[in-house]
């Protein structure tokens, strides 16, 4: 039974070894929970245009969102080199570039991220399901270490109340 099940396994892990080699990076991220989920397109409640340039930089870095909300991220490529947004914690999103470091012909296959081509554009849906802060970055080797970075806050969706049902307004 124990090789039988032995001889299941081996084409699976050929096949895993294969996709790493070819440069595919699907799935397998830890942290999309804490940065919310993959939005469904018809529930999407504006778009966030973000133009990614030579220079390094998101022109939009800085994003506000409520909790709750479904964004469209339409990612424009306005230079001459690939760019990608990629929507993360901060230790995820350093820990990712030490491997695209290492491997930077990687494609990203994920929906947290979009990756591309000079003059291109590419989106993201994403649905924001806690407060807080998502960052997004370029994970291309180089341009993370340049500031290619932003950030996403997102706002609660509850109101701040004192506990006797009132918001924080003097009477």
């Amino acid at each position: 039974m124990k090789s039988r099940n032995l001889l299941i396994a081996i084409p699976g892990l050929f096949l895993a070894i294969t996709a790493m080699a070819a440069g595919n990076h699907a799935g397998g991220h830890g942290g999309v929970d804490e940065i919310g989920k993959p939005g469904v397109a018809s529930n999407v409640t504006r778009t966030v245009n973000v133009d990614m340039t030579d220079d390094m930089r998101f022109h939009t870095s800085k994003i506000a969102v409520k909790q709750g909300e479904t964004i469209r991220f339409v990612a424009k490529n306005s230079g001459q080199v690939k760019h990608e947004m990629v929507l993360g914690t901060a230790k995820e999103l350093k820990d990712h570039y030490e491997v695209m470091k290492k491997n930077p012909e990687m494609e990203h296959a994920d929906e947290n991220m979009v990756t591309v081509a000079p003059g291109k554009s590419g989106e993201i849906i994403w649905h924001f399901t806690k407060a807080g802060k998502v960052d997004f970055a370029c994970l291309q080797p180089g341009h993370f270490d340049a500031g290619m970075k932003g950030v996403v806050n997102v706002a609660s969706s509850k109101a701040q109340s004192k506990g006797n049902g009132h918001v924080d307004n003097k009477h």
